[in-house]
């Protein structure tokens, strides 16, 4: 008779994993669905040709539309709309600098472009940004032992100051990503799976996200979304290097979200 419990307590557990997984997979899936209409589109604007107008300002156009539908159909918030917006200014502010100074190009014509960059580059940071407000109220995400904001504030902004400062003076990136070991050492995301309460290390999440969207890179160079120099001749996976860039794009990006929804949650109590 206990053999038998014992069977049957583990079909149920294996039960429950499995539909934990699933409703965990879909929230994260609904989460994506703005990144998901970026690669989408990227990949068939490249093989089916638009007419009218060049690919690079169809992208905007569709990124806009889908912006819009978002909004309009309750999947977004009016408040993730202005994070999502403040994160498109400060990405295509990043992305100017960087094609100036020659990081990558975008090798296509467009019509609506600011220094050769177009302005649907935007909407990429845009879109990590849209996946991290929505997987916070999806997931119900509390942040566990967060810092102080007088250390999280100027650890952000030293971040993406380096983005811009490392062409000049010293990369600071690997000193940078010590100050996150230690600042969030102790801090840990805190998650919920239907009623089900998770949590991990917030340094992990950051590691994983970063070498995702390191993947969703190669996948959006293959598609000519955007070129490094070493691609000019024909498409080369991206130096696994950029993972530590994609990293610290991921922990700036959350730090700016976790602020604002902290600012947002003191405002309401």
């Amino acid at each position: 008779m206990s053999s038998v419990a014992a069977n049957i307590s583990f079909r149920r557990k294996i039960v429950y994993a499995v539909l934990q997984l699933t409703f965990f997979a879909r929230e994260m899936a609904l989460s994506c669905i703005f990144p998901l209409v970026i690669f989408c589109s990227l990949a068939l604007t490249e093989v089916i040709p638009l007419p009218f107008i060049a690919r690079y300002d169809w992208l905007l156009l569709i990124f806009l539309i889908t912006q819009w539908w978002m909004v309009k159909a309750g999947i977004e918030t009016i408040d993730e709309l202005k994070v999502i917006c403040l994160f498109h200014i400060i990405g295509l502010l990043l992305e100017v600098f960087k094609v100036y100074m020659g990081s990558w190009f975008y090798p296509e014509t467009g019509l609506f472009k600011i220094a050769d960059v177009p302005l649907y580059s935007g909407f990429m940071y845009a879109s990590v940004a849209s996946f991290l407000c929505q997987a916070w109220r999806r997931l119900d995400i509390k942040m566990i032992n967060w810092p102080h904001p007088s250390l999280v504030v100027p650890l952000a902004i030293m971040i993406y100051l380096n983005f811009f400062t490392h062409h000049f003076l010293y990369d600071l990136r690997w000193m940078l990503l010590l100050c996150v070991i230690l600042i969030f050492l102790r801090t840990s995301v805190s998650f919920k799976v239907r009623s089900a309460a998770y949590q991990m290390p917030l340094i992990l999440s950051f590691i994983f996200t970063g070498f995702f969207i390191w993947i969703a890179e190669n996948i959006a160079t293959f598609f000519n979304a955007w070129q490094y120099p070493n691609q000019q001749e024909g498409w080369e996976i991206v130096h696994v290097g950029k993972v530590s860039s994609w990293i610290l794009l991921v922990i700036v990006s959350f730090l700016i979200v976790a602020s604002l929804k902290r600012i947002k949650s003191a405002q309401q109590t």
